[in-house]
């Protein structure tokens, strides 16, 4: 398959020393990903994700199951990262997200992150937002927002500072991929496959995995 490579011109801002390896999913750098809306099983339902090398880092296999409730991040080695399920409860429902460590999944019972949609938000820009809750198993636990328009995604922390950004991804000439081609910029000291998880909320919010 070939490599899908991030734009050349945001290649200046990554160093060769900045990628990941199968253990760290933090970089001390903004990093760039290509997101390809597509499982690398035949037939499949998914996602694939590429460093800016063009080397696979994280994949998403539904096989064939369309608007799974649950579904699991997995890096290139097929290690499960986060388990996310779609809890449907009466009136509002949520998606929880489950840690995997080398022994499993750190609590079967209490999510690591949950993301809820905030209703009542007053504005013109149709974007639709969320609330994720980080810590679920702590006392006190920190929060992030998401603002997921139809073909974007942004992830703020509650004072609004940006974490990371999705877009459909654009050629070095200006012209735009197919919209199941897109771009991933995380901001540096963030971790990458919690970033992955939440846009795969986001994902599975608009029944694109």
């Amino acid at each position: 398959m070939a490599k899908v490579y991030s734009n050349k011109s945001n290649l200046s801002t990554i160093s060769s020393s900045s990628s990941i390896s199968s253990n760290s999913y933090m970089s001390p750098r903004r990093e760039i990903f290509t997101l390809w809306m597509k499982s690398l099983v035949y037939h499949g339902n998914g996602c694939t994700v590429y460093d800016s090398k063009g080397q696979i880092v994280y994949r998403i296999d539904n096989y064939n199951i369309k608007r799974s409730k649950e579904v699991h991040l997995m890096d290139s080695n097929g290690r499960v990262l986060f388990s996310i399920r779609n809890r449907k409860v009466p009136v509002f429902g949520h998606w929880d997200g489950y840690k995997w460590n080398y022994e499993g999944v750190t609590s079967k019972e209490i999510p690591w992150f949950q993301v809820k949609k905030i209703h009542n938000v007053l504005r013109g820009d149709n974007m639709n937002y969320y609330n994720v809750i980080l810590g679920c198993n702590q006392a006190e636990a920190n929060c992030y927002n998401i603002i997921l328009g139809t073909t974007s995604i942004k992830i703020v922390t509650q004072a609004g500072r940006l974490v990371a950004e999705v877009k459909q991804k654009q050629a070095t000439s200006g012209v735009l991929f197919g919209s199941d081609v897109l771009t991933l910029v995380v901001e540096p000291h963030v971790d990458h496959s919690l970033v992955m998880a939440l846009v795969t909320v986001c994902g599975l919010i608009h029944h694109k995995i």
